[in-house]
């Protein structure tokens, strides 16, 4: 199932995408699109596949079969590297933070992919509190330093599609408020962001629109101005 958009470009493109892991069949013919400067969720259950659809994309599967195509260039048979230098960023569930880093390294770890990164003081802009720990271990970081800290290496490096796997997960909500608020920025600023989240309401804050993700196949489509006319459906899809 490919669920199209009308746009005039499409940064992200996958079409009857299938994904293994060993002999396991977790993606079963996955497609959509995302508008360069969109935010898109997928919502769906835990094991639905939305983890799996961001590691396909990645090339971090056992084995994947279909069409990604990123800024129009076909990339399923490409590796993680190589996918990486076509401003592709990855901000996985565990962060993967080095705990005996200090902010500093971690922030300056990744290579650049391209071009036009942002730069630290504009990153301390977005995340002041980084500023305030540069010289402190990755360890000594709360949870939501160390998910700013995350999402901020990822913007150094020129990456413009930014795939987000549950940026909210157990962080307090002052701290899930400034991260939607760094993605409305980073919207404006023309990122293209593919987020997988479990936090509805966080979604429904800095999404344009919403795919349901079940059992490795996209089942659904909402916009993100007809979530609330569409409650009682997601209910039964999410059991929220």
């Amino acid at each position: 199932m490919l669920e199209r958009v009308n746009a005039a470009k499409a940064e992200l493109a996958i079409e009857d995408l299938h994904a293994w892991y060993g002999e396991s069949h977790i993606l079963h013919g996955v497609g959509f699109e995302v508008r360069e400067g969109e935010v898109l969720t997928l919502l769906g259950r835990n094991g639905a596949g939305k983890t799996t659809t961001l590691r396909s994309i990645m090339a971090m599967v056992g084995r994947r079969t279909g069409s990604i195509r990123i800024g129009g260039v076909e990339t399923v048979a490409l590796p993680s590297r190589r996918i990486a230098r076509l401003g592709v960023g990855y901000v996985p569930e565990e962060r993967g933070i080095y705990a005996s880093l200090s902010v500093k390294e971690n922030l300056h770890l990744p290579p650049e992919v391209r071009p036009g990164g942002l730069t630290d003081d504009q990153i301390f802009e977005l995340f002041p509190n980084l500023k305030e720990r540069l010289s402190s271990q990755g360890s000594k970081l709360s949870g939501g330093e160390q998910q700013m800290l995350a999402l901020a290496r990822i913007l150094r490096t020129g990456a413009k599609l930014l795939l987000c796997d549950e940026l909210t997960e157990g962080l307090a909500p002052v701290i899930v408020q400034q991260i939607g608020a760094t993605l409305r920025t980073l919207k404006d600023r023309g990122f293209t962001v593919l987020l997988v989240e479990s936090n509805f309401r966080f979604a429904q804050s800095v999404a344009d629109r919403h795919l349901i993700v079940e059992q490795g196949r996209i089942v659904d489509a909402v916009l993100n101005d007809e979530l609330e006319a569409n409650l009682p459906k997601l209910n039964r899809y999410l059991g929220v």
